[in-house]
């Protein structure tokens, strides 16, 4: 049953071919037997998915079921959980059980979906490696000595190796749609402001978005269908109407007119994945889209802008975790001072304070104007190269990553060089805009991810791409060796 995807797995429980408790017992052993090789879960619910999964059961027999009802997901371990330890990969909060659910979780609950547990994640989501976690570092199941892709490298080893068929995930600069790329799942990040941040720990506030991985296009409209929607509890929620994302997956594409950045094919990305993301574009001329080359010319300067805008926005959010209120707190401080300055200094780990230490120099007296300032109004010009794109395109292509999962331990001495990473990613976020990755095949044994752009709140365009390429294609069901 490991091998269904949710929309296979929803349609049998509506048939009554398994029951959810079934399914959910069949997961739970499955983690509990592979797990240790990839540290994908920083907790596992296994009693309260039980329950879960009975109350389903009860629901699909009293014709009460919503499509995701008994279905078995996990939520990053960002997304606060009632009850639920809710650790953002941080020892800083190894011991922070949530007294309330995110909007996020809460939706999903409502929906009927049953969560398996808390999947790990970079810290405090800082990272593109999973490497940062005060859990250690989570494993590519395509490749036991190569990184996820972070920070949500939990959620899309998980579905990887088949231990959960839908996960949750945020994306600050590229972090579901870098590990969605490197472990060969589907993962999407919404529009800003469509899916509540209500519950999320924050990182940065302005780029944070919550969204859905799966295997397939199909099967993130579902989860997306479940999570999005306004929520006053968030100022940053957007109040409009959300479609349902399922009834457009099977519209004509033909006609369809696909952008390619002539920046994101440029030096720096590998000749295996150049390769591969060409021949999923012929797929889609062969479907009868219009092809056509474009300019982002700002795109050089999303990575230099996201580094002084996320790490600012970052030493102002965790600027709360000083060791009084909750979280770590250190032992036998002699003063304020003291408790303040090792309750952080132990709490954190370095890719954190590298941050805050960046983010505080950037909006110091004297520098906010020089850095802080200057890299937002790069951010204007980051979006209005999109904005000018969109006039004469419907989707923008390429690749999401300039390479494959890399080893473990390579990047973890050159931040540079593991930022770099994030160099397809980190525009969309700058700019607001909906984006996803799906696999395009492979390149030296291990999965490339196609990026698909859209214009504002234009999700469903990008699923019925997506699923469209899906269906001419089998990328997305390959499964790891050794985890079929």
């Amino acid at each position: 049953m490991h091998n269904k995807t949710i929309a296979e797995i929803s349609a049998g429980l509506k048939a009554g071919k398994f029951s959810s408790e079934e399914l959910t017992q069949d997961l739970l052993a499955r983690i509990d037997r592979i797990d240790g090789k990839l540290n994908s879960f920083v907790t596992v619910t296994a009693e309260q998915a039980q329950a879960a999964a009975r109350a389903a059961d009860e629901r699909i027999k009293a014709n009460k079921a919503t499509p995701l009802t008994g279905v078995p997901i996990a939520h990053k371990d960002i997304f606060c959980t009632e009850g639920v330890k809710t650790s953002c990969g941080s020892k800083m909060l190894d011991n922070f059980i949530a007294p309330y659910n995110a909007t996020v979780v809460e939706r999903m609950h409502a929906a009927g979906a049953v969560m398996l547990g808390k999947t790990n994640m970079d810290e405090f989501a800082m990272g593109s490696s999973n490497e940062t976690s005060f859990y250690g570092a989570v494993k590519n199941p395509w490749d036991l000595e190569r990184v996820p892709g972070g920070s949500s490298g939990g959620s899309a080893a998980a579905i990887a190796a088949r231990l959960v068929p839908g996960a949750t995930g945020t994306d600050t600069g590229g972090s579901i749609r870098q590990p969605a790329a490197l472990c060969g799942v589907t993962g999407l990040k919404p529009t800003y402001g469509r899916v509540s941040r209500y519950g999320m720990i924050a990182f940065a506030s302005s780029l944070d978005q919550g969204g859905p991985f799966a295997r397939t296009a199909e099967d993130c409209a579902l989860l997306l269908n479940a999570m999005s929607g306004f929520d006053g509890r968030d100022s940053t929620s957007i109040d409009k109407p959300v479609p349902d994302y399922t009834a457009t997956l099977k519209d004509s594409i033909a006609g369809l007119k696909i952008g390619l950045p002539k920046e994101y094919f440029s030096e720096g990305l590998d000749a295996g994945m150049a390769q591969a993301v060409e021949q999923a574009i012929d797929v889609y001329k062969s479907m009868g889209c219009e092809i056509k080359e474009i300019s982002l010319p700002n795109t050089h300067l999303s990575v230099p802008a996201y580094y002084v805008v996320a790490p600012a926005e970052c030493s102002s959010n965790l600027s709360r975790f000083d060791g009084v209120r909750y979280g770590y707190r250190c032992e036998n401080p002699s003063d304020l001072t003291d408790l303040y300055e090792r309750s952080r200094g132990e709490g954190f780990g370095s890719e954190v304070k590298r941050r805050i230490m960046i983010g505080t120099y950037a909006l110091s007296a004297g520098y906010y104007d020089a850095y802080y300032l200057k890299a937002q109004q790069i951010r204007r010009l980051i979006s209005d190269d999109f904005t000018q794109a969109f006039a004469d395109v419907d989707v923008i292509m390429g690749p999401t990553s300039p390479t494959t999962a890399f080893k473990l331990g390579e990047k973890t001495d050159d931040p540079v060089s593991m930022y770099l990473s994030d160099i397809y990613t980190i525009a969309a976020n700058l700019a607001g805009l909906p984006g996803m990755s799906i696999p395009a095949g492979f390149s030296n044994g291990l999965p490339v991810g196609l990026q698909l752009i859209g214009n504002y709140f234009d999700e469903g365009g990008l699923l019925a791409a997506a699923h469209q390429y899906q269906q001419q294609t089998d990328w997305h069901t390959h499964t790891p060796q050794g985890f079929a």
